[in-house]
């Protein structure tokens, strides 16, 4: 997905014979995408990774993920949730048929012997704060506050957490992406890109280990757990370019205009039917005369979330950290009052923040409906 990358033992070549020291013979793995035409990895197996003690239906447990209720009609209006009020585990949010989107809190209580495996797509996790390591057949990816971190689909992982894990996770059932319009002709992160191959944090590899006694596998939003005859994390070596890594957001490289720029600027990460931006602090627009905050626009295809980290945002007043704001299209959305002409003269801002722009209407879900703050829509009507 970033690049190609390779850890541990080898063969020459892939689909021949590989044996360890003592003669046994090492298993291959290919996980391939789309069919197999897309992106893939290749990983070695001390042991055959098919076999399971035990596979049956399960239900999620409270810190395992949770499919999203439909809350049935509601009315179309900006609408603002609160995460802080989130409860421990995955609280989903919004969905439609391209993303679902949650937001997460995970106690240090929540590690244990079971991993995780998502078969309906690729999860992207921002992570609001404290400390952890994933773990995966890959290696270990050390994550924190202000981390983007990408599990593709059907990775088996662990999520190791060193203090209270909390943020939003986007599961992207229609495949992850850089945007096209940051590669090269050759797969290279062109050079005006808003960031580079050295900016991705990856995995470390640790060689073959214990891994999780048993993994809960989502797919079609129902679970099965598996009970796997041996670690999945028995590589000796693996090569390729589907592999977990992490991205702070930190190392975004923001652009300024003469006068305002759209959000696509922002492009961070692409999956179907979506894009991913981020909002870091940057220097404002250069024009002497330049409006720096966002004008007032309907976009009319598309919906639009913004997940708040921290700073001062020149477009909205009274969200703070961990808000979702939801801007269905349909209605006009903008600045709030005072919030435009307010924002002339300044020449930077440090707000910092995560957008979802998707082309299906999203839909909010029933376990979010409790953290649902009720005169959102009412803000833009000025006072006095």
């Amino acid at each position: 997905m970033i690049d190609y990358m390779r850890a541990g033992d080898l063969p020459e070549k892939p689909h021949t014979v590989f044996r360890a020291p003592d003669g046994s013979l090492r298993h291959e793995e290919c996980f391939t995408r789309k069919g197999f035409d897309g992106e893939f990895s290749i990983l070695y197996h001390e042991v055959p990774p098919a076999a399971d003690r035990q596979i049956s239906p399960a239900e999620p447990g409270v810190f395992d993920r949770q499919a999203p209720v439909p809350s049935g009609p509601q009315p179309l209006k900006r609408r603002l949730f609160l995460g802080d009020g989130a409860a421990a585990g995955f609280t989903p949010a919004f969905f439609n048929a391209d993303v679902t989107v949650s937001f997460f809190r995970l106690p240090v209580e929540s590690n244990g012997i079971r991993g995780f495996a998502n078969g309906d797509g690729d999860d992207l996790f921002y992570v609001f704060g404290g400390k952890g390591v994933v773990e995966s057949p890959f290696g270990d990816l050390p994550v924190g506050a202000g981390d983007y971190f990408v599990m593709p689909r059907s990775v088996v992982h662990r999520i190791v957490v060193v203090e209270e894990l909390e943020g939003i996770v986007f599961e992207m059932k229609g495949g992850f992406h850089l945007p096209v319009q940051f590669r090269n002709p050759v797969g290279q992160l062109r050079m005006d890109a808003p960031f580079s191959h050295r900016d991705f944090v990856r995995p470390e590899f640790k060689g073959p280990r214990p891994g999780p006694e048993e993994v809960l596998v989502k797919k079609g939003d129902a679970f099965v757990l598996r009970k796997p005859q041996s670690s999945p994390f028995d590589i000796v070596g693996w090569d390729g370019t589907v592999w977990p890594f992490a991205f702070p957001i930190l190392k975004y490289q923001p652009k300024t205009g003469l006068v305002h720029l759209p959000p696509t600027i922002h492009s961070t990460f692409a999956c179907r039917g979506a894009l991913v931006c981020s909002f870091v602090p940057r220097v404002t627009d250069t024009h002497p005369q330049a409006i720096p905050c966002p004008y007032p626009h309907s976009s009319v295809d598309c919906d639009e979330i913004i997940y708040y980290v921290r700073g001062n945002f020149t477009s909205r007043k009274g969200v703070g950290p961990r808000a979702v704001s939801l801007h269905p299209a349909g209605i006009p959305h903008g600045p709030h009052p005072g919030a435009y002409e307010g924002s002339i003269g300044t020449r930077s801002t440090d707000e910092l923040a995560v957008m979802l722009d998707t082309f299906l209407p999203l839909e909010v879900a029933r376990q979010a409906l409790q953290l649902e703050h009720p005169s959102y829509h009412d803000s833009w009507v000025p006072k006095g």
